[in-house]
């Protein structure tokens, strides 16, 4: 069984990206990722190596910790792009 990608959302912090994941930036190009190594991802806006988290939220007291509402369907799924 292929492993699953999983995107974790750490409370204050950065989203956590685990399994076999490819990461582009808005021209197509790839960002050189290590093989089996998680990826942090900034949330706060604050990093200076965007889109990777960097620790600045610590800096910033960036406050967010979202929970998933496992009965709901989310509001913000969608087949489309929001650009």
């Amino acid at each position: 069984m292929a492993e699953s990608v999983r995107i974790q959302v750490r409370a204050d912090g950065p989203l956590v990206v685990s399994g076999p994941v490819e990461l582009v930036d808005s021209r197509g190009e790839r960002f050189p990722l290590a093989p089996g190594k998680s990826v942090y991802l900034c949330r706060c806006g604050q990093s200076a190596a965007k889109p990777f988290c960097d620790g600045s939220h610590r800096r910033v007291n960036f406050r967010s910790d979202p929970r998933a509402q496992p009965d709901q369907p989310s509001q913000h799924a969608s087949d489309t792009s929001v650009e």
